[in-house]
């Protein structure tokens, strides 16, 4: 069974973000970039699968700038197979990448697709849904388990209320969660391996897709800075301000 994994270039999640001075965007200037986290644990667990038997090869995917190489490159040092870059300078929303990864489906015709339920950047969480629905795929989001055997998916999902347990004709689509796996160290010996992986990069117009913007961002600010704390002398005069002042009871 093959898996295909996508994976996104984002600002790394140790790096204080920063919003531009005209308000357009977000600096990413001299900016570490990586994985998205959540990505990397749809990676980690498709390598789990192949080292079980389940999954006989890995595709790692990804759709951006020239830069978003390295990160496939990453991606193949945890244990992907080879990787396609669909490359694009342009911003690529969340429906744009569903259908770059819908037409790669049909190319390469994976038993499993694994990534990430959100990244980090824009928090969107749409890509893995609209996926699905464009490929008219059954999909299990949020998961923090998943085993494969004959032809099916057994998906353990976070929901508000706990758990909740989904079986997956395959193919099928499944989105992580924090809780799935823990992402093995990337070594040396495989960082030098991953550089003799094949590496194929396309352009949407390859794969017949437009991914012209839908949405527009008319700003983007940073959040209002929190209040100093004040303290109280007594129990009333804290239930007094949480009725009048915040108004929160």
């Amino acid at each position: 069974m093959k898996v295909l994994v996508p994976v996104k270039r984002v600002v790394d999640y140790n790096v204080k973000v920063r919003v531009k001075s005209d308000g357009t965007g977000v600096d990413i200037a001299n900016v570490k970039m990586s994985m998205n986290p959540f990505d990397e644990i749809a990676v980690e667990e498709a390598v789990r699968l192949k080292e079980k038997g389940v999954a006989s090869e890995i595709v790692a995917v990804s759709c951006g700038v020239t830069q978003c190489q390295e990160t496939l490159r990453t991606a193949m040092a945890i244990g992907a197979d080879r990787a396609i870059l669909v490359e694009c300078a342009d911003e690529l929303q969340p429906l744009a990448v569903a259908k770059l990864l819908k037409a790669l489906m049909d190319r390469e015709q994976p038993g499993l697709v694994i990534l990430g339920k959100q990244a980090i950047d824009d928090d969107c969480n749409q890509t893995g849904q609209m996926l699905a629905a464009l490929a008219g795929l059954p999909q299990a989001t949020f998961a923090s388990n998943v085993e494969v055997a004959d032809g099916s998916a057994r998906v353990t999902r976070e929901v508000d209320g706990g758990l909740e347990t989904l079986a997956l004709k395959l193919p099928a689509i499944v989105t992580t969660d924090l809780r799935l796996n823990e992402p093995r160290y990337v070594t040396l010996p495989n960082i030098m391996k991953a550089k003799k992986k094949p590496l194929d990069v396309l352009k949407p117009a390859d794969l017949g897709v437009d991914v012209s913007p839908r949405i527009r961002t008319l700003k983007v600010s940073e959040p209002p800075k929190r209040g100093a704390g004040v303290k109280v002398p007594d129990v009333a005069t804290l239930v007094a301000k949480l009725k009048n002042e915040a108004k929160v009871i």
